[in-house]
C-alpha cells in the first residue's frame, strides 16, 4: 500500500537581503504539518546553528527512536508485556568530510523500559530484535542501528 507524508518547510533567515552573502543569512525554518504545532528549526551548532531548535540531525534521530519506540508498545502489547515507561536517549555517530558533507555512521538506541513486576524480561528484550523488520525509519536509513534496552520492573 503506497504512502505520501507532507509537510510544508519555510526558510525563515532572510535577514533582508536574502544570501546575498554567506553570513548575511541565518540557517533557520519552520516545519509545519496540516493540524500540527509548527517546529521551529535550524542548522548544527557546530555549523553556527542555534542550539536551542531542533536541527536535521536531532530530526533524524528522534525519528528513529520514536518509530523504535511505537513498534516496541505495540509488539510488547501483542505479547503480553506490559509496559508503563519509556523513554530513550538514542546517540548517534557521524562523520563531516573535509568537504562538508556529512552522514551518520551508526545509531544506538539506549531505551529504559518500565515493565509490570513479573514480566519475562528475556522475552521483553527479545522484542527489540525484531523491531527493525518492521520500522518504517529504521528499514529507511542506510547506516546500523543497535538497540541496548535497560528494563525496569515495578
Amino acid at each position: 500500500m503506497a504512502q505520501e507524508f507532507d509537510t510544508v518547510i519555510r526558510w525563515t533567515g532572510n535577514r533582508g537581503d536574502g544570501t546575498r552573502s554567506y553570513r548575511g543569512y541565518d540557517r533557520t525554518w519552520d516545519i509545519a504539518a496540516p493540524g500540527k504545532p509548527v517546529i521551529h528549526c535550524s542548522n548544527d551548532p557546530m555549523l553556527g546553528g542555534d542550539p536551542t531548535k531542533m536541527n536535521p540531525e536531532d530530526l533524524l534521530l528522534s525519528a528513529l527512536s520514536a518509530c523504535h519506540m511505537l513498534w516496541y508498545l505495540h509488539l510488547a502489547s501483542a505479547a503480553g508485556v506490559v509496559v508503563t515507561g519509556y523513554q530513550d536517549q538514542p546517540v548517534g555517530q557521524g562523520e563531516t568530510l573535509a568537504s562538508g558533507a556529512g552522514r551518520f555512521l551508526s545509531a544506538e538506541l539506549r531505551p529504559e523500559i518500565e515493565v509490570a513486576a513479573g514480566t519475562d524480561l528475556e522475552e521483553a528484550a527479545a522484542i527489540h530484535g525484531r523491531i527493525h523488520e518492521v520500522c518504517f525509519i529504521a528499514r529507511s536509513v542506510n547506516f546500523p542501528v543497535t538497540c541496548a534496552p535497560v528494563f525496569r520492573q515495578i
